[in-house]
């Protein structure tokens, strides 16, 4: 009986929708049928601060962190902490990545230089990873705050899941207001890769 479990490791900002993202992501992978098992490490502001989720599925899962270089997919939402994560993916892994720049302080107050070339590098290290340009797709959406969900169509293309639980996860925990924007920038994600 196979046991494999499957780590997707979630990278962004605060504010970005990070947290929403990884429990639209766990909730279709439960109604998917796996076991699932979820962590998050919040920066110290809620705002601008680092934001990480440990998301993990199989058969069965006994602890919710990813072990380290045992990441499958790095699920990155904007450029800087995509790259700053790079290493805990595993060989053969991909990544997914909004083609997006925040700059830290430190860059904002000219302090340090914003690295150069960031999606070339991870191309380069990971072949099969996808850098999108979510805040566009979010925009014809409707919604700039749908990026979120534009990347989560985009890693929909990765996992062998129904599209249909993808929607019934983003009814379910997306507020009733927000919701057809937040389907059309999906299926705009989905369409991208």
């Amino acid at each position: 009986m196979n046991n494999k479990v499957t780590n997707i490791l979630l990278v962004g900002v605060g504010g970005q929708g990070t947290l929403l993202a990884s429990e639209v992501l766990s909730e279709v992978l439960m109604l998917a049928g796996f076991d699932v098992k979820k962590a998050e490490v919040h920066g110290m502001a809620q705002r601008g601060g680092s934001v990480v989720s440990h998301v993990r599925f199989g058969q069965k899962v006994y602890s919710a962190i990813i072990p380290e270089g045992e990441t499958d997919i790095l699920f990155g939402f904007e450029l800087l902490e995509s790259f700053r994560y790079l290493p805990l993916l595993c060989k053969g892994g991909l990544a997914i990545v909004n083609d997006l720049k925040i700059l830290p302080p430190s860059v904002a107050l000219g302090q340090e230089a914003y690295p150069e070339n960031i999606p070339d590098k991870i191309l380069s290290a990971f072949p099969a990873s996808k850098v999108i340009n979510g805040m566009a797709l979010a925009m014809d959406a409707g919604n700039p705050r749908t990026v979120n969900t534009v990347l989560l169509g985009a890693l929909s293309n990765t996992l062998d899941i129904s599209e249909d639980l993808w929607k019934e996860a983003m009814v379910k925990l997306v507020p009733a207001k927000f919701i057809t924007e937040n389907l059309k920038a999906f299926e705009l994600g989905r369409n991208a890769c």
